[in-house]
This record gives structure tokens, C-alpha cells and sequence, in this order.
């Protein structure tokens, strides 16, 4: 099997400007609301929802990171450790609406230690996720709230989104597993 490319840069952009609308459209505007991404791509994705938000209602959220690696349940069994990469946390959380933001939802356990992480900093209101691509296999009850695109995939199959802020071209594809 090849790569195959799923999302152009065109397609990503719209998919970010509906999900922006469908956040607003939720909450009834952008008031309380936090954007926080999911490092690496998925604190960019976030970075272009405040960008698109900020367009559509002339106001700009707060937006940040949250760095689930200390969180996640593969850490013992990982062989090589994986580095903190961002935690940035704008304003408090506590009641606030926050967003999630995160490139590929899977099997959901990155979510899972992102929420994880999120709970240390307060109490919010309630959280939502944002993904670009969902392509299923879930092993936890977790579902995104704005969905890019739903990607049916194999499990002999992975899904990478390479954005031009990290990879110099904004993409994504299906390619084979390793």
C-alpha cells in the first residue's frame, strides 16, 4: 500500500473555519471559552481556530497547550521515554468552556491523559474536543464534539497530518504501518 494523501491544505483550512463556526454556534458566541491544544500539531490546529475565531467575532480567545505526557497510561511500558513538549495554560480554567484541540483522534487514551492533565490546573465548566481527523479504532468511551473529517480506517493503516507551521506543508495522509 502507498501513501495516499486524504486533506489538501485547502480542505484542512475549510475544515478549521467550520469547526470554528460550530464552536461559536455551540457556545453561543466565543465568551468563556478556552482553546488549548494538544502539542505539536494540534497546538497549531488550535493556534488557526483562535485565528479563524477571531475573524468571524472580532474577539480573540485565549489559546494554549496541554502536554499530556506524564499522563499517559504507556509510560512504563514505552521504551524510550518520551520528552515533555508544551504546557501552557493561559488564564484559569475554572469555568470555563475548553477545547481541546488535537490533530488525529484514535484510540482516545491521548485525550484521556490530556483531560488528566487539564483537571490539575482547575475545574472547568465543561471540555470539548476538536479533532481534524477521526479515523475510529476507539478503546475509551471518548467521542470529539467538531470532527474535520471521519476517516474509516485499518488498523494496518496510519493516519499522519503534517501542517506547514512543523512539516512545511499542510496535508494529510493514510499511509502503512510500520
Amino acid at each position: 500500500m502507498k501513501v495516499r494523501q486524504v486533506m489538501d491544505a485547502k480542505s484542512i483550512d475549510r475544515a478549521v473555519a467550520r469547526i470554528a463556526h460550530e464552536i461559536l454556534e455551540r457556545n453561543k458566541g466565543a465568551e468563556g471559552v478556552i482553546i488549548l491544544g494538544i502539542p505539536t500539531r494540534g497546538y497549531h490546529l488550535a493556534l488557526r481556530l483562535q485565528a479563524c475565531i477571531a475573524s468571524i467575532e472580532g474577539v480573540s480567545v485565549p489559546v494554549g497547550a496541554v502536554d499530556a505526557t506524564l499522563y499517559r497510561d504507556d509510560l512504563g511500558i514505552k521504551k524510550d521515554q518520551p520528552s515533555l513538549k508544551r504546557m501552557e495554560i493561559p488564564i484559569a480554567v475554572d469555568g470555563s468552556v475548553v477545547v481541546m484541540v488535537d490533530d488525529v483522534l484514535f484510540t482516545g487514551r491521548t485525550i484521556r491523559a490530556a483531560i488528566d492533565a487539564l483537571m490539575d490546573f482547575g475545574r472547568p465548566h465543561s471540555i470539548q474536543l476538536a479533532v481534524l481527523v477521526d479515523r475510529g479504532h476507539r478503546q475509551l468511551p471518548i467521542k470529539a464534539d467538531y470532527v474535520g473529517k471521519n476517516l474509516p480506517t485499518s488498523l494496518k493503516e496510519g493516519v499522519k497530518v503534517h501542517l506547514v507551521e512543523v512539516d512545511g506543508v499542510s496535508e494529510a495522509v493514510v499511509e502503512p504501518c510500520d
